[in-house]
């Protein structure tokens, strides 16, 4: 959602950052144990949060702090991106096929830009041929999380049509869920999280658009059980 996008110079030092976070550069040396890609846009980027603070950084702090095992984290993630815009960035980055898991969160910049829903899904398919691919060529060690609705959030409220919202971000959902029934491929559904960000208003980042770090958390809470199920 373009309205409070970050260039990408700071998505680029958000890069180094994590690395840095996961990688202590007085150990050059380290070797990491495990690798995690996370694909996606604003909601694993963790626009409106701090840097600690997003789904993949405070699930790879919790892994560590459960197993002790270091995690080497890269995320390709920007506010703003559609599908369109992953698929290219993972071309140019091309990262190895060796990450021990990949999670997958993208699709609210296609509805919210009014994208055409055929689109989306040619896509999205491809881009999860390319998470497994990415993940050892195992679909096993996918993880896709299902598109927040930004209906129930202050700025939802304010310039939408809520409920044309949330119909079309079902529509996107059925989608990828039925994909990756189909696939099987794992799916967690996080939706209903960030439908009581009205009611809970601590649930929503102080953009009044955003999910919060308390969202994260619990989002990292649902999907902590499979990812750990990978570490072996």
């Amino acid at each position: 959602m373009p309205f409070v996008k970050k260039t990408l110079p700071l998505f680029i030092l958000s890069l180094f950052f994590i690395t840095f976070y996961t990688c202590d550069e007085n150990q050059p040396s380290q070797v990491f144990n495990y690798k995690y890609l996370a694909l996606g846009d604003s909601y694993t980027y963790g626009q409106g949060v701090c840097e600690f603070c997003s789904f993949p950084v405070q699930l790879v702090d919790t892994l560590y702090k459960h197993y002790d095992e270091d995690i080497n984290l890269l995320s390709i993630a920007q506010t703003g991106w559609t599908t369109s815009n992953l698929i290219d960035q993972i071309s140019s980055i091309m990262p190895s096929e060796d990450y021990d898991f990949v999670t997958l969160l993208i699709g609210v910049n296609n509805q919210y830009q009014g994208i055409p829903f055929t689109v989306f899904e040619e896509e999205f398919p491809i881009l999860l041929e390319k998470a497994i691919l990415l993940a050892k060529n195992d679909h096993n060690r996918v993880i896709v999380i299902s598109i927040p609705d930004y209906s129930y959030t202050p700025f939802g409220q304010f310039y939408s049509n809520t409920e044309l919202v949330s119909n079309e971000i079902a529509r996107y959902n059925e989608f990828v869920s039925g994909l990756c029934e189909q696939e099987n491929i794992y799916f967690e559904d996080i939706t209903d999280l960030t439908i009581l960000g009205l009611v809970q208003p601590e649930l929503v980042a102080s953009d009044g658009l955003h999910l919060s770090e308390l969202t994260y958390s619990k989002i990292v809470d649902r999907i902590f059980h499979k990812a750990s199920s990978l570490l072996n």
